[in-house]
């Protein structure tokens, strides 16, 4: 099976040398992507808890509004029961209304502080 004083399935050494250097390239081009995978994979796993904490703070502020609010409903609804006459009845709706939509104004204004900073936070690399 010999030609030439060689093997006949003997691969030239430029042929083995080319085919090392591609193989080379191949393995360190696979390895970035690697890299850059875990890197991006790790990067999201942090967002996730940055969005996470974001949504914990927005939900707990949430509640913190329904509870005052409610709060503030109920005690206006006691004051209905007690008024005397529709005078005090129109101060007392008046009073309510008034008092509810700057409270309105400002949770919305929080919330939307909050949601932004956690949106910062997540769009935030991680160190």
């Amino acid at each position: 099976m010999e030609q030439n004083g060689r093997d006949r399935f003997e691969i030239p050494k430029e042929m083995r040398s080319m085919a090392e250097a591609g193989f080379d390239q191949a393995r360190k081009a696979f390895e970035h992507m690697l890299s850059s995978a875990q890197q991006t994979a790790n990067a999201i796993e942090g967002r996730g808890a940055s969005v996470r904490e974001g949504a914990k703070d927005v939900a707990a502020k949430a509640v913190s509004y329904a509870e005052r609010n409610v709060t503030v409903s109920l005690d206006y609804a006691q004051q209905l029961l007690h008024a005397k006459d529709l005078t005090e009845v129109m101060r007392l709706h008046t009073e309510y209304v008034q008092g509810q939509m700057k409270a309105l104004a400002e949770q919305a204004s929080e919330l939307g502080q909050i949601v932004s900073r956690a949106a910062m936070d997540a769009g935030r690399p991680k160190e």
